[in-house]
Order: structure tokens, then C-alpha cells, then sequence
């Protein structure tokens, strides 16, 4: 159409891109029926997808196209208030945009739509995923799980004359393991991890800060180079992070269950957790930071990551740091580790406001040992991180069972762990200890009671020791140490796998065989 043609041409002149993203461009209008754009901060992705996305609105009468994020409030307040109205104002200002607010979508003058929503959103995902769109574009997808995807692209089927149907998707590279860089960098479905049928159909282009340097400020890029290595990595050179053997906590992991706080339970018992340091002042770069974690339990009896309060200070600041968070968010108690200054941290504290419940806990348990059973929430979806903490975040994720492969201390974690057991493990350990164990003992455990029965020997040798002997633990009892070093965490069902070095001691300390009470 005329007015819309010369829309479109008016756009193109004005709209000066970069080389790279002239190159993204082109890529966008090729045939493909996936194209997803990757890479570091700022680096104009999203831009440059919406405006395509309004370029095909305007090019096609009465075609439908749907931007989408995980949860519905960032969609419409960073795509609907923001880039939307921006990319209109600046490339497309004869062109009105009218927005219906209740129904979530904005029209054009040749009665095109764009919806923006979120794929959280109950009563308003219906409505969207109720009609059929020739765009469909999913944006920020380091935080959409696959199988979300999956439903998105069932609407991808509006027939528009002259208008291919086209899925785009736009992301800051995490893990390598995650399911953007399967289907678009390996060609595998993320699912079967088989190869897939028609590769040709999946394209994809990375655009860095770097690329986009006209349009951003010196001191930005400067400050995206100094990151630390995985941020740098994920935000300045914008490429995949090598996944770690063993990580007890995966981006993927976290940001499947990240809510916003208008999804916040009614009713919540909050704590804030405290790793202490030896910092002697802000600029005492040689000390960690203090962790500083605000964590609640709902009426739901899911666990939420409330905020991230950790800094480099003098005592005296990071005590008055402590005391804030408390009552913003009106605490009940305070948890700190006292390894480090013992009753120090709670002078420290009470200095700030005397009469504050502060509890000291011991971590005499490895960090690995403490994380676990807190990793093991998150595999389940029981904690959920209100908004993003990117520091606490990459911390996490560099937890291995073999280690902190991070750099410096995980003191953002460290806090988070204390937060999350006293909310969550401190009364129902045993729940969670199976999780561990389930890998290493998965054919034992199907065995059963067989698993013990005494291995044949040959004769005149001493019977062969049992890889792992199957205890039943007494009345009250959840968790105990092993002789050999090992915590043991009763099962949901009250059942230990214990070394064999540990069941003679454990065993006269009041354990049972498993047969001898279930046989």
C-alpha cells in the first residue's frame, strides 16, 4: 500500500544502523523461519528485531504480530512504554500508534496489530496465544524455558499475503548448555538432542557493544570491558559461557523461576543473611565483600531472593547496611556465620540498632556441602529470585560438586545459602539429601533391600564389603555425620546410603539395616 510503502522507505532512509547490524538486517529478511540475534549489552538487538517487527506491520494490512517475554510486567513496561513508542517516534513519526491497554495490544492505521505480553501471564496469555500472528518475537531468552517456546510457536501460523511468517529471538548468551545454543549454534532439537530435520531453517548472528559503539558512550563500553571475566564474557564479548562439570546451579535454572514482585505471596517470613569479611573499608580491595542477602519464606511454602545488599566496607557501614535491609523489609531475624570475629558480627549489628534477634550459625560444613541441598530447591522451583542479581547469580552458577570455581570468595552465595537453609532446610533437611544421592545410588536404590544381601566370596576369603549399606534412621533423627566425614541426610522415607566404613558405628548408635525392619 502507498502510505504504508512510504512508510516503510521513510524509515529506511532515516534509520542509519551500524555495518553489523546492516548485516543483522539482511539476515532478519532472509528466508529462514528462525533468526535469533545474541550478544553483549546495548549492543541495539532488540531495537533493531522491533523495528523489523514494525517494518512488517506497516508493510502488511491486518497482520497480527506478538512480542513476548517470561513475565508480562517487564514485557509492557520495556517493550510496550519504551522501545515500541521510541522506535515509532524516531522512524516512523507519520505513522500513528494506538495503544488499547486492557486488551494489550497496539494498532496501526492499516489495522495491523502488535501484542506485547508475557508468557506468566494467566488470563492474558489465553487471550494472546488465542490468535494466530505471521511475527512472533521472544525477547529476552536467557529467561524463557524451552518448553514455553514450544507453545509460543503453535501461533506462529497467520497467513499474510506477501509476508513470510517469521520467529525471532533475542538473548545475552549464558551457558552453553542452554537450549538457543543447541538449536541455533549445534543444529540439535533441545529436547531429544537429536540433529535437526531442516538446519537451514535456524539462523543466527552475534552483535556485541563493540559493534554498536557510535551509538553508546565511551565510559559504558569501559565499564562492560572491566566486568569480571564470565560478565565480561557474557555482556562486553557477548558469547556463550562454558558450562562447568558438576555446577550445582544452572542461569537456566534460575531464571525459569524469577518472578516479579507483583507475584509475591501475601504473606512471607523474611530473614537477612550475613557473610562477613575482613574488610577493613571500602577500598580495601584485598578483603571480600560482606554477603548481604534478603530472602523470605511464603505462605506457599516456596522460598523468595528478596535482595542483594552485599558491599566492601568498614564495620561500622555494613552494619548499618544489615540494619536497613532489615526493616525495609520488615525481617524477623538476622542470620550470620560466625567463623569470622565470632560475636563480633553481633556487636557489629547491635551497634547499628541494639535489641535486633540475631542468630550466629557455625559453618563448619565445606561451601559445597552447605549449597547442595539448597541447589536441589532450585532443580525443584522452590526459590525464586525477585528480579536480577547478576553478581549472586554468577556466583552460584560457578559452584561445582567438585568446588568454587568462581573468582574470589562466592560471599553473595555463601549469604544466600545461609538465607535459604534457615528458611527452608533447618527443619526439613531429610526432604532434600535424596536429590544427592540419587545419581551415585540410582541402581542400588532400584535393588532395594537386595543391595545389602552379602556378596559371594570365594572360600577361605573374607566376604566383599557392600558398596553402600541401607540404613533406616531412629525416631528424630535427620542428619548425622559419618566417621568418615560424610554428612548423612535422611530421605523423605527416613533412609540413609551410608559408606560401609560408617554403618558399624551408626549401627550401634541405634541405625537399623533396612531388612531388619522391613523384611
Amino acid at each position: 500500500m502507498d502510505s504504508e510503502d512510504s512508510a516503510s522507505q521513510q524509515s529506511v532512509s532515516k534509520f542509519k544502523p551500524t555495518t553489523m547490524q546492516r548485516e543483522a538486517q539482511k539476515l532478519l529478511r532472509s528466508s529462514q523461519r528462525h533468526t535469533l540475534l545474541v550478544g553483549g549489552s546495548r549492543s541495539g538487538k532488540t531495537t533493531l528485531l522491533v523495528h523489523e517487527i514494525a517494518l512488517r506491520a506497516l508493510d502488511a494490512d491486518n497482520s497480527r504480530h506478538a512480542i513476548l517475554r517470561l513475565h508480562g510486567n517487564a514485557a509492557r513496561a520495556s517493550i510496550g512504554l519504551d522501545t515500541l513508542p521510541k522506535v515509532f517516534e524516531l522512524w516512523f513519526p507519520t505513522e500513528p500508534l494506538r495503544r488499547h491497554r486492557a486488551e494489550g495490544y497496539f494498532s496501526l492505521r492499516n489495522d495491523s496489530e502488535i501484542w506485547i505480553g508475557g508468557l506468566d501471564d494467566k488470563e492474558r496469555v489465553e487471550k494472546i496465544l488465542g490468535k494466530e500472528y505471521a511475527t512472533i518475537f521472544l525477547n529476552e531468552c536467557s529467561q524463557i524455558p524451552y518448553a514455553s517456546v514450544l507453545i509460543a510457536l503453535t501461533r506462529l501460523a497467520q497467513v499474510v499475503k506477501n509476508l513470510k511468517q517469521a520467529a525471532f529471538y533475542d538473548l545475552n548468551p549464558t551457558g552453553k548448555g542452554h537450549w538457543t545454543n543447541v538449536l541455533f549454534g549445534e543444529h540439535r532439537d533441545p529436547i531429544s538432542r537429536l540433529p535437526l530435520g531442516d538446519p537451514e531453517n535456524y539462523a543466527r548472528m552475534f552483535l556485541n557493544p563493540a559493534d554498536n559503539a557510535a551509538n553508546l558512550a565511551e565510559d559504558y563500553l569501559k565499564g562492560l570491558a572491566r566486568l569480571p571475566e564470565r560478565q565480561r564474557k557474557r555482556f562486553y564479548e557477548g558469547v556463550y559461557i562454558d558450562e562447568l562439570d558438576g555446577a550445582l546451579f544452572s542461569y537456566e535454572m534460575i531464571a525459569r523461576a524469577r518472578v516479579t514482585e507483583q507475584e509475591l505471596p501475601k504473606s512471607l517470613r523474611v530473614v537477612v543473611a550475613v557473610d562477613p569479611s575482613g574488610a577493613a573499608g571500602r577500598d580495601d580491595e584485598r578483603a571480600d565483600e560482606i554477603g548481604i542477602i534478603v530472602a523470605g519464606r511464603g505462605d506457599d511454602g516456596h522460598a523468595y531472593v528478596l535482595a542483594d545488599r552485599s558491599l566492601r566496607d568498614a564495620p561500622a557501614a555494613w552494619g548499618r547496611a544489615v540494619v536497613a535491609a532489615y526493616h525495609e523489609h520488615d525481617a524477623g531475624m538476622i542470620v550470620a556465620e560466625e567463623n569470622f570475629g565470632g560475636e563480633m558480627v553481633r556487636f557489629v549489628i547491635r551497634a547499628a540498632e541494639a535489641g535486633l534477634k540475631v542468630e550466629l550459625i557455625s559453618a563448619s560444613r565445606g561451601k559445597v556441602l552447605r549449597a547442595e541441598p539448597v541447589s536441589a530447591l532450585y532443580e525443584q522451583g522452590l526459590v525464586h529470585h525477585v528480579g536480577r542479581f547478576a553478581v549472586l547469580e554468577d556466583q552460584l552458577c560457578a559452584f561445582t560438586t567438585g568446588g568454587y570455581r568462581g573468582e574470589g570468595s562466592p560471599d553473595h552465595a555463601d549469604a544466600l545459602v545461609f538465607a535459604i537453609t534457615e528458611l527452608m532446610l533447618k527443619d526439613r533437611a531429610a526432604i532434600f539429601e535424596y536429590y544427592r544421592l540419587a545419581a551415585e545410588h540410582r541402581r542400588q536404590a532400584e535393588a532395594g533391600a537386595a543391595a545389602q544381601a552379602p556378596a559371594q566370596s570365594e572360600p577361605g576369603k573374607a566376604p566383599a564389603l557392600a558398596a553402600v549399606a541401607w540404613l533406616r534412621v531412629p525416631d528424630g533423627v535427620s542428619a548425622v555425620h559419618g566417621l568418615s566425614g560424610t554428612l548423612y541426610v535422611a530421605s523423605a522415607a527416613g533412609i540413609i546410603a551410608a559408606k560401609p566404613e560408617d554403618a558399624p558405628p551408626l549401627l550401634n548408635a541405634g541405625f537399623a539395616r533396612l531388612e531388619e525392619r522391613d523384611g
